[in-house]
């Protein structure tokens, strides 16, 4: 189970008991940190911590801040600054160097955030909540949210009409461009300061061919929280039992009709690995033209030349979008040998893609890891 998913079952299992618990989210970094804008931790009201912000540092002091939100009811912004050189920061034990701004809010608030993470999870499709942590304008209180849907449609409100229109606004175009960010909203009666987070559904991976090499994969994806299809024309194949980690199972008649039979978007990777050559040539020529983001071929690059060679001969040239997400073979550089470390090299080229990120080393990167320009932290607030 995913972190995100973990938390949200603690969420509606807390609400389901009528127990206490307040939910914490970064919503700024400035400069190095553990974790980025929507990194979230529940704390319940038995002590109990579920998720994570900081990666042990900063947990027992978000916890405090938890508590007294139990209390009194009212979401608070806690500010950390971890880049101060001072006995201060290093008594907290911390690694990094930069700033986080969190937002503390109790229950009734953590469950609208736990209404919006299972409607982005459950249609499939990625939703934005802005949440108002700081208002001028009368009427609006710090923690009200306003949910955009992906068609345009809202739920709940902000108390302000103005204020809703120009968060939708925001939220429309953050969500073009799969960001998350503070932003100021303006209004002809004041201005309010809102955490505009983009909540994506996780990807899809169908698997093509359910061989013994791939249970690795569905495991790795799985443990990621995506979303794992297994396609094969082996029904008998298609099992929970070889593929727990699996959300759900494609049975094909022939191999060409996958993408059709399983579907396809911008968030759907491809994996083909049933090594049979035939099997792998018809999987490719199915996803050919699509909207996948990813299609990965196992084996030697000759291999997957010699299929797209035959494409090009049978009248299904791949066109250079199509060239562009093949990867053949899949996976990253590392040395992989066996079934295990080739599924690690296979998802960790599957997530720099999705991230789209260089997949090099680290230590050869100048300036911050994370890809995204920092949202400053702002001052400490309570």
């Amino acid at each position: 189970m995913s972190e995100i998913a973990e938390v949200l079952e603690a969420i509606e299992k807390l609400r389901e008991r009528g127990e206490r618990m307040a939910l914490a989210t970064i919503v700024a970094v400035r400069g190095s940190t553990y974790r980025r804008p929507g990194a979230r931790l529940l704390v319940a009201g038995s002590g109990k911590l579920i998720g994570n912000i900081s990666g042990g540092c900063l947990e027992g002091d978000v916890a405090d801040v938890a508590n007294v939100v139990m209390v009194d009811g009212e979401p608070r912004i806690a500010n950390f600054d971890l880049s101060a050189e001072d006995e201060a920061v290093w008594g907290w034990g911390l690694g990094c160097n930069g700033a986080i701004e969190v937002f503390v809010e109790p229950a009734d608030r953590a469950a609208e955030v736990a209404g919006a993470l299972r409607m982005a999870l459950e249609e499939d499709r990625p939703i934005v909540s802005v949440t108002v942590l700081e208002s001028g304008i009368e009427g609006v209180e710090r923690g009200a949210r306003l949910v955009v849907r992906s068609d345009g449609s809202t739920e709940h409100s902000t108390g302000h009409p103005g204020l809703d229109g120009a968060a939708a606004d925001v939220a429309r175009a953050l969500l073009a461009e799969g960001r998350s960010e503070i932003r100021s909203l303006d209004t002809q009666q004041g201005t309010a300061r809102a955490f505009v987070e983009v909540l994506e559904p996780p990807p899809r991976l169908l698997i093509c061919g359910a061989g013994h090499d791939a249970i690795p994969v569905a495991r790795a994806a799985g443990g990621l929280g995506w979303r794992v299809l297994v396609v094969d024309e082996r029904k008998n194949f298609l099992t929970r039992e070889r593929f727990p980690e699996a959300t759900g199972f494609v049975h094909v008649g022939h191999p060409e009709r996958a993408a059709q039979a399983a579907g396809t978007d911008e968030r759907t990777l491809v994996m083909v690995m049933s090594h049979n050559y035939l099997r792998d040539r018809e999987y490719l020529r199915s996803f050919l033209g699509t909207d996948v983001t990813y299609i990965g071929m196992l084996g030697p690059r000759v291999r997957t030349e010699r299929v797209l060679e035959e494409l090009r001969k049978d009248g299904n040239p791949p066109t250079p979008e199509d060239l562009q997400k093949i990867h053949g073979p899949a996976g990253l550089d590392v040395g992989s040998e066996g079934p295990e470390e080739i599924a690690a090299a296979i998802v960790a080229e599957l997530l720099a893609v999705r991230r789209d990120r260089p997949a090099g080393f680290l230590k050869d990167q100048e300036g911050p890891i994370h890809g995204r320009p920092d949202v400053a932290a702002r001052g400490a607030r309570t």
